[in-house]
């Protein structure tokens, strides 16, 4: 008889903590987060249905882990991380308070990024067990996970893609018993490829737009596309469709009289409240005040195009949270 895999969601049941963090109630495509603040533990858990980072966000402490009967001894603090290949069976035992992050990556978004980017199956990749590696990388791709979810979700779904496809990658070339190519240097989208995305982007810039919906439009992996992207733009897509957004939604706040609400819907914000984040991170004011701040009683129309606002817009846009 198979052994059940247990679900993220389920290891509680074995590994009793306070949760910190977890995915937004929407969802991810074949990722998810679960942060835990942890007293001393003695646990055994039985084999998990998805690959496992463990990022370690606070304490110090000894860690023991037994996976297959072979014992493994390290010191863990911030900056560290172990994995857990799926479908194992492990025991872990520390001694000490601690806080962590733990980033789920399903088998088949796995294999999808395997394939996309080395056309390689991944049932060919073992991945190793490693309870403590020196990925400096790694463990911040997932802390940026752990953030966005925090956020609630705030960058939207190409950014979580295009980290869960940085993730995948980090563990498939530094964290797997196999031998991959050097990935080829990217090429650039044509300009009529940039056109198509934009023109694709501005149609529906009202809905959730996801890296695959994307790359779709030119026939190309999430992968691929997103390095293509850059080469060309210089930007990834997840800040070029978040700068279409507020472009959108600061051109309908000083040129109409829709209500916020209405506002952040046709932009593709989720609420008005993620619209107001948005607008205090680019402009460092709410949707109102940039309102206000444009209207013809208090800006004559050339300040209104070119004058303060135009000026902070460029100035205070976000640089990019990772590279």
């Amino acid at each position: 008889m198979t052994e059940k895999l247990i679900p993220p969601d389920e290891l509680p049941q074995w590994v009793p903590g306070t949760l910190t963090v977890a995915t937004p109630e929407t969802g991810w495509d074949g990722v998810s987060v679960r942060g835990y603040r942890y007293t001393e533990s003695d646990v055994g858990v039985p084999p998990m249905r998805d690959y496992l980072v463990v990022a370690y966000a606070h304490g110090v402490t000894r860690m023991d882990r037994e996976i297959q009967g072979r014992w493994k001894h390290e010191d863990l603090g911030p900056g560290d991380v172990s994995l857990l290949t799926r479908a194992a069976a492990s025991h872990w035992h520390w001694p000490e308070d601690i806080e962590v992050v733990h980033v789920y990556l399903t088998g088949d978004r796995l294999a999808q990024i395997c394939a996309d980017v080395y056309e390689r199956d991944v049932a060919s990749i073992e991945l190793r067990d490693v309870l403590k590696a020196a990925d400096p990388d790694l463990h911040r791709t997932a802390m940026l996970i752990a953030d966005e979810a925090k956020q609630g979700g705030l960058g939207g779904r190409c950014y979580v893609d295009a980290l869960t496809c940085q993730l995948a990658i980090q563990i498939l070339r530094r964290h797997a018993d196999a031998t991959f190519p050097e990935l080829p240097i990217a090429s650039r989208l044509s300009a009529r490829e940039i056109r198509t995305v934009t023109e694709f982007i501005d149609a529906h810039l009202d809905e959730q737009l996801s890296l695959a919906h994307l790359a779709q439009t030119v026939s190309l992996s999430q992968y691929h596309f997103a390095r293509r992207f850059r080469e060309a733009t210089g930007t990834t897509p997840h800040r070029f469709v978040t700068e279409r957004r507020v472009e959108r939604a600061e051109r309908l706040l000083t040129s109409s009289t829709l209500p916020i609400s209405v506002v952040a819907n046709a932009c593709g914000f989720s609420d008005q409240s993620h619209l107001t984040r948005v607008f205090q991170q680019w402009f460092g004011a709410t949707p109102r005040a940039v309102r206000l701040r444009a209207s013809p009683h208090n800006h004559p129309p050339d300040q209104i195009r070119d004058g303060p606002l135009a000026q902070n817009r460029r100035s205070r846009a976000p640089r990019p949270l990772y590279q």
